[in-house]
């Protein structure tokens, strides 16, 4: 048996996730973060006159950031069972000159808070550059094919039509909320800053003599090196995990969109109107050879509906957290923070290879709606009658009875829709007898402004969106789809 593979691996970071957002997550960057941390405490701290507090102490400190004997911190932690105070000695060991300053004044939230909050805002900077190419890849599809005429579905049951582009729209749409969201979030997240045990910042004030202004200055100082222009002005131990909630259901609805994109494209493939990739070695099935499963499109699915669980998690976590806090959220974040992330990552950027390959077909598009056709026509034929004269109900209930026979034939005996026929035999329509064919030969007089719509949508709001940000988006794309 090999020694590598008899633990559990999770797949979504073995199989699935980019490295730069397991980077983020990463016990390197999670730990190297904590001495960054522990760095701009101690410079600050000097900074406002704890003399105690050397540069030659800091320097040390500096030069050991990225260093870390993991093996010796996890050792300390087997016998101190404590995270932080583990990290503190194996980091003094190595900074022997400022062992006796780190961690001056702070409580273990100081640096795993903190710490959090910069993964946080670390991945949502990659989650709004892969919103931002997906945006640009639906964007096109759907402009390119803003007036192509398509079957339009409610209940799963053809409806009037609508055009390709309109829905690529509705979806980019979704997308365009999504990154809004994910924007505002990104700009509006707070650091924790430098709080103290329970928030009151009473050691950090007893540390400067009861200057209290120094203590906000300290507050400022730390979250400006470590690049956040906001703090929270008010904490317990911990920064409130209503943030944590809002963090994942802004994930959540990330994932709401995808997966209902990647639906529609595993309905669309079952009619044979679209594809997604398919490589000329991928295989479908293992026992039927001919398969053409929408492999891309399922995973965004399964994902999707364990990222959206996750909410919960934070909802949950949020509501049960006592007074200044209580420590049965760290186990529960240590998994959903992550987790949420990493298949968000992997959710957009298979959607965006999704849509890099995408694949439409006008003839089957065309075949599904001539099937259907007279009934898309009959709300046209019921006005235009009507506008010559005709009763609008007793048009309606005609029209009604000969849909209802015409659609019973085709299910019983397998032929094409009569319909027309059926209203070219009526008198009650003898107004638009002269011009039935024209209601027959040309979908797009059905799609209403759906062309337009695209357009202006595009114009107005993607388009300006894309100019402002797409430049953020150009990186590498290593998912493994």
């Amino acid at each position: 048996m090999s020694e590598t593979k008899n633990r559990y691996e999770n797949p979504l970071v073995d199989r699935y996730a980019s490295a730069e957002m397991s980077y983020i997550w990463s016990p390197q960057e999670k730990f190297s973060t904590w001495r960054r941390l522990w760095v701009a405490l101690a410079r600050a701290e000097r900074e406002l006159g704890v003399d105690t507090i050397t540069e030659a102490q800091i320097a040390q400190m500096e030069a050991c950031v990225d260093d870390i004997d993991f093996e010796r911190a996890a050792k300390i932690e087997q016998e101190t069972r404590h995270d932080v105070m583990s990290h503190v000695h194996a980091f003094g060991e190595q900074c022997p000159e400022a062992r006796p300053i780190i961690h001056l004044g702070a409580t273990s939230c100081y640096v795993t808070d903190n710490t959090e909050l910069c993964q946080i805002r670390d991945s949502l900077q990659i989650v709004k550059q892969r919103l931002i190419r997906l945006i640009r890849l639906t964007r096109d599809h759907a402009m390119a094919r803003h007036d192509l005429p398509t079957l339009a579905f409610t209940h799963y049951q053809p409806a009037q039509l609508t055009t390709v582009g309109k829905r690529l729209a509705m979806w980019l749409q979704d997308i365009v909320f999504d990154f809004e969201e994910v924007q505002r979030l990104h700009t509006e997240l707070p650091f924790r800053g430098v709080k103290g045990t329970t928030g009151t910042q009473a050691t950090f004030l007893a540390l400067f003599n009861g200057d209290g202004g120094k203590v906000r200055q300290l507050d400022r100082l730390v979250s400006e090196q470590m690049g956040f222009e906001r703090t929270l002005a008010i904490s317990g131990q911990t920064y409130s995990r209503k943030i944590d909630y809002r963090v994942l259901s802004t994930l959540s609805g990330i994932a709401q969109s995808c997966h209902k994109t990647a639906t529609d494209i595993r309905l669309l493939m079952n009619l044979k109107e679209v594809d997604e990739p398919f490589s000329s070695s991928q295989v479908g099935s293992s026992a039927m050879a001919y398969k053409r499963n929408p492999m891309r499109s399922e995973r965004i699915c399964s994902l999707a509906r364990y990222v959206m669980s996750l909410t919960a998690n934070a909802s949950n976590t949020h509501a049960t957290q006592w007074f200044e806090r209580t420590l049965d959220d760290s186990a529960n974040r240590r998994l959903s923070l992550p987790e949420a992330f990493l298949g968000t990552d992997v959710i957009l950027q298979i959607s965006a290879n999704v849509m890099d390959g995408f694949r439409v077909w006008p003839k089957m598009i065309r075949k599904h709606i001539d099937e259907e056709l007279p009934y898309m026509a009959t709300e046209a034929i019921l006005m235009a009658c009507v506008t010559a004269g005709g009763d609008r109900q007793e048009l309606h209930e005609a029209i009604r009875l000969h849909s209802v026979a015409s659609a019973q034939r085709v299910k019983d005996e397998g032929v094409e829709n009569d319909l027309f026929e059926r209203i070219a035999g009526d008198p009650l329509f003898a107004a638009i007898h002269d011009r039935l064919e024209t209601f027959a030969s040309d979908p797009s007089q059905f799609i209403g402004r759906a062309p337009e719509q695209v357009k202006e949508f595009v114009a107005e709001v993607v388009d300006p969106l894309l100019a402002e940000h797409e430049c953020a988006a150009a990186m590498a794309e290593d998912v493994s789809v």
